[in-house]
């Protein structure tokens, strides 16, 4: 299995972890396309055991359309780059993998 898959699998585990039929009513997990290409995550933290952990922002501008941008504010997980860099990211931060 790719690591995308993995990770996939991982952010879906996560998720139904969360579930307990309040969370998932209220918050969650938004993926989207930008128009630069690119992609926008939003994990929400709110009542989750992320909520208060903290992250240092990153800005990695690599080239114009190859670009880490990830951040925590108002409870929730930011990232703006392509998919599988941004899920391994999250799962990474979550898991305590990164630092």
């Amino acid at each position: 299995m790719s690591d995308s898959m993995q990770v996939l699998d991982w952010l879906q585990n996560w998720y139904a972890d969360q579930c307990n039929e309040d969370w998932e009513h209220e918050w969650g997990v938004k993926i989207a396309t930008l128009d630069n290409p690119g992609w926008t995550v939003t994990i929400d933290l709110e009542e989750t055991d992320l909520e208060d952990r903290g992250f240092a922002r990153q800005d990695v501008n690599r080239s114009t359309h190859d670009r880490l941008w990830a951040w925590i504010s108002e409870k929730a997980f930011h990232i703006r780059c392509g998919p599988a860099e941004a899920l391994a990211l999250f799962r990474d931060r979550a898991t305590g993998s990164a630092s």
